[in-house]
């Protein structure tokens, strides 16, 4: 069944998968990207982050939604009807700790109490409560709605942070693929070599030119070639199997990638242009932009909303209530200032060690969220300086690697000349071919040590790209 997904997987992809003459699929460094972004569950799991930051901020402002009250008790006992008492209430709270509210009540019966006795039709009032002390700048509810915002910008980053990782991964797995495969190609045209020279040695001590004993040698170096392809093999296997963790097409589908389908060649330009590092410097970088600086300075915005939160729990609280009474409410007129029903609640704890200690644990977690961004932000710095100094000098690196393959490559040119004389050895001209190739396999680590900086740098610059397949 993944295979069957696999092969659709490819016909999506064209012309990102190319034909090679070895009948060979290339599956480019772009297209994989892209697919990696669209479709990895990981990826879909940070955009989780995202509605899960709205719900919560859907529920921080259901503090300031309207609420309808109705409150009914009625009690009756050996035909005596105790109470009936309705009490209907309907509350607007609002930004200030200002609470509009409008009422109605119809109380009734035998043993009411006289405080609860109000006209047959009900009595009317709206009016309006407001917290003059603790509460009026700044609220629970105000400040969850403000700590709600700042979490969901904070989710923003915290999302390109999760893709930002997955992507380096990604890239990772992908540029391990290809080293192998490169190993893999060298060991496999090596081999060919050491059995066309083996046969050319078994055929000259056959007719006496050669002693017999340089047979052995060429075949212990056929063996060796041999040997070092079967491991080339399994690891090139083992390095597919990772980036086949990565690819995964619609709705939640692994594909495992095939023995014909091999990587990019040379991804250096389009991993450049795809983790959009091109003409990228610490000049031109802002490092403010840097999604983890962005999430602690939202960490610490809301940080500073809990910390005036808990100054203002140091207040004293002082709750204010007037409300208009009326039994035709029908009329505006009939609200005068003489009916009326009103109160003062006042409460302040005398020692405030709850409120005290509450503000402090604030501050020292307010204190400790800066330190975490100032040490952030050097790190970052200096990570990035690092992996610019890196990447100058894999392209030193890189312009040398290949100087050396191409001086080796001459060598064993000469050598092979020379053997073919009758003046060199099957020893000598094993030595040179080991060597050549140590630095073929060199340049393959060299080059994977460049890509792998790039992607360490893209991954230090937490940037997310647009990659389109």
């Amino acid at each position: 069944m993944r295979n069957a997904f696999f092969y659709i997987f490819l016909l999506c992809l064209c012309p990102a998968l190319e034909a090679q003459p070895s009948d060979s699929l290339v599956l480019g460094y772009r297209e994989y990207l892209a697919y990696v972004k669209e479709f990895h569950p990981v990826v879909k799991q940070a955009d989780l982050v995202l509605g899960l930051a709205d719900a919560n901020l859907l529920q921080s402002r259901g503090g300031f939604d309207p609420k309808l009250e109705v409150d009914y008790d009625r009690k009756e006992f050996s035909g005596t009807e105790y109470y009936d008492r309705l009490n209907a209430t309907f509350k607007i709270p609002t930004w200030y700790g200002v609470e509009f509210k409008g009422q109605f009540e119809q109380n009734e019966g035998d043993f009411l109490n006289p405080e609860r006795t109000v006209p047959t039709d009900g009595l009317y009032s709206a009016g309006i409560s407001v917290s003059v002390g603790r509460g009026f700048w700044i609220n629970e509810r105000m400040a969850t709605l403000r700590k709600a915002r700042f979490f969901e910008q904070q989710s923003e980053a915290d999302r390109d942070l999760l893709v930002n990782e997955i992507l380096f991964s990604a890239s990772e797995a992908y540029f391990s693929w290809l080293q192998a495969y490169n190993d893999l190609q060298v060991f496999q045209n090596f081999l060919e070599n050491a059995r066309v020279r083996f046969e050319g040695v078994k055929s000259s001590a056959l007719a006496g030119d050669r002693a017999a004993i340089d047979t052995v040698e060429a075949r212990i170096s056929l063996q060796n070639r041999a040997l070092s392809l079967e491991q080339a093999k399994v690891k090139l296997r083992n390095k597919s199997l990772e980036v086949s963790n990565f690819i995964w097409i619609g709705d939640g589908i692994p594909v495992e990638l095939q023995p014909d389908v091999r990587p990019e060649s040379d991804p250096a330009t389009a991993v450049t242009e795809l983790l959009e590092l091109r003409d990228l410097s610490m000049e031109n970088f802002a490092l403010g932009d840097h999604p983890k600086l962005r999430s602690l300075d939202f960490k610490i915005r809301g940080l500073e909303v809990d910390k005036q939160l808990k100054i203002n729990g140091l207040l004293p609280q002082i709750d204010l209530e007037y409300n208009f009474l009326t039994e035709t409410p029908e009329l505006i007129r009939s609200f005068e200032t003489q009916e009326y029903k009103g109160g003062v609640r006042f409460r302040m704890p005398l020692f405030l060690r709850k409120e005290r200690g509450a503000l402090k644990m604030a501050k020292f977690k307010l204190r400790d969220a800066v330190l975490e961004r100032d040490y952030t932000l050097i790190s970052i710095q200096n990570k990035a300086l690092a992996l610019f100094n890196e990447l100058d000098s894999f392209n030193r690196q890189n312009e040398l690697i290949s100087q050396i393959v191409s001086d080796y490559s001459r060598m064993l040119e000469a050598e092979e000349r020379k053997f073919s004389f009758g003046e060199s050895s099957v020893f000598l001209l094993n030595s040179r071919e080991r060597a050549l190739i140590d630095a073929r396999l060199k340049g393959n680590e060299v080059q994977n040590k460049y890509l792998m900086a790039k992607a360490k740098l893209f991954r230090a610059l937490a940037i997310n790209p647009l990659v389109n397949p």
